[in-house]
């Protein structure tokens, strides 16, 4: 299966459908990134990040940001949401008995999310499992490397959590690596998420920030300023 990329503001997407990214995620491994505005934004300030997710080995569109940048580019690329397409990672882990790390969250939330994972995935088979606070990151690595997980989820913020699992790849060459923000706390059952009908008008980050206000100063103006510079590369490439 080759890969079939969009460029947005100078990064490459995959315009795969969620069960395509699957496939291929399964079958090369390597980096998932899950690409939404803010971390555009970040990246072009700072050149590994960007370089990290230049060189991803699957960068999907995560954010709504991302499919609206790109149908305003004239490319119908649809979302693929980051903390779905990891649950369904794992499911297909415990279908094929494929051994899962974790690393991030709070201690008490790790705990919980592992815990609520291994309820509805009796046979998942979590190797290694660590909180993300931790000081030494060698150690961590090595620890995590040496259980030989062919999936590692990690929860550390972006861009930490694409560094962190970046640092990885030489050790676990063939294992699927990829960041997923705050899907323990969802897993966990301590973060709900969004309505249905929020999720599928792509709005769940408007209603996640109105529950948590502290978000906004996040989201505002990165998204309306990241709408903008596609309008202008439109602009530029008519």
């Amino acid at each position: 299966m080759n890969r079939d990329l969009v460029n947005i503001l100078g990064y490459e997407v995959d315009s795969f459908d969620s069960a395509q990214a699957l496939e291929y995620a399964v079958k090369t491994g390597g980096l998932v990134v899950t690409l939404n505005p803010e971390m555009i934004s970040q990246a072009r300030k700072n050149p590994e990040f960007s370089k990290i997710i230049s060189s991803s080995n699957l960068t999907i569109p995560d954010g709504i940001g991302i499919e609206l940048g790109l149908r305003i580019l004239g490319r119908r690329v649809k979302r693929i949401a980051g903390i779905e397409f990891a649950h369904k990672l794992i499911e297909y882990c415990a279908k094929n008995s494929k051994p899962v790390a974790l690393v991030g969250a709070k201690p008490e939330i790790i705990e919980e999310a592992v815990a609520k994972i291994k309820a509805e995935f009796p046979s998942i088979n979590i190797v290694y499992w660590h909180d993300g606070y931790f000081a030494e990151e060698e150690k961590i690595i090595q620890d995590l490397s040496s259980t030989n997980p062919d999936l590692v989820l990690a929860a550390l913020g972006s861009p930490k959590q694409e560094m962190f699992l970046n640092g990885l790849k030489n050790n676990l060459p063939n294992a699927i690596l990829i960041g997923v923000g705050g899907s323990f706390d969802v897993w966990s059952g301590r973060v709900k998420r969004a309505p249905k009908i929020w999720q599928q008008l792509g709005l769940e980050w408007l209603y996640r920030t109105i529950k948590e206000p502290q978000r906004f100063k996040r989201i505002f103006p990165t998204l309306p300023m990241f709408i903008i510079e596609v309008l202008k590369e439109r602009l530029l490439t008519k």
